[in-house]
């Protein structure tokens, strides 16, 4: 079987027509007053930043039911039934509403005891007698930067994941370049202790990120209300 002359030329029309009708479906189900809200935002601010908040706002609103996906790729809205993603990022999504609600800052830190062992890193400390745990998304070379290190020797493993990361650094592994967002519960549970008196700003932020008219769903509204409420209680480092 081959498509003919006359059906290449509607294939554009035809599938423009099917998607367009895809993204109408998407929408109506979107604008249901009823059913969870949809939830997309990274594992690591879900486990560590959010969900410790989350009972505040079910005590604010305990009609409206939570659904979390997590994931850091680009949300197609139309494709997916999320109503809301919360990303890290420049806030460079294009056709959205997009609203910066968490800045962040790089700052090192470790478990006391290893603190203890190889003490401070505050600037200018050089960098090779460490054992240093490496990160895709936090990686010591920013901090380098300002402490004019250009290499170092690392005896520690290599964790492409912010949220192992910080368990490998409450386990003595080593010193960790963590976002702050992510380490503060643990410096309150005196798990981990900071390991300079300095910060570096991250240049990335957290993001509310939806459709335009999605803010118009009460349960959407809502819970933007709230976040940006409880990322402004955040304290800096």
């Amino acid at each position: 079987v081959e498509v003919t002359e006359q059906g290449l030329e509607l294939l554009p029309s035809v599938r423009a027509g099917l998607e367009k009708l895809e993204t109408a479906l998407q929408q109506l189900k979107h604008y249901r007053r009823s059913g969870p809200l949809q939830i997309s935002t990274l594992s690591s601010f879900l486990q560590i930043w959010l969900l410790p908040r989350v009972r505040s706002f079910r005590r604010k609103h305990p009609d409206i039911e939570l659904r979390f996906h997590t994931s850091r790729e680009i949300v197609d809205f139309s494709r997916t039934s999320n109503h809301v993603a919360i990303r890290f990022g420049r806030g460079n999504y294009p056709n959205l509403h997009v609203e910066k609600i968490l800045d962040d800052w790089l700052v090192p830190v470790a478990s006391p005891d290893l603190i203890k062992q190889f003490g401070m890193i505050e600037r200018g400390t050089n960098l090779d007698k460490y054992p240093l745990l490496e990160s895709g998304d936090e990686p010591w070379s920013a901090w380098s930067r300002i402490e004019g290190q250009s290499a170092w020797l690392s005896r520690a493993p290599s964790i492409d994941d912010s949220a192992g990361l910080l368990t490998a650094a409450e386990e003595g592994l080593g010193y960790a370049l963590a976002r702050w967002t992510l380490v503060t519960r643990a410096l309150h549970k005196g798990t981990l202790r900071l390991a300079s008196k300095g910060s570096l700003p991250y240049g990335l932020a957290y993001y509310f990120v939806c459709p335009k008219s999605f803010l118009a769903l009460p349960k959407v509204a809502q819970f933007r209300e709230w976040i940006i409420g409880a990322a402004r209680e955040f304290p800096g480092p």
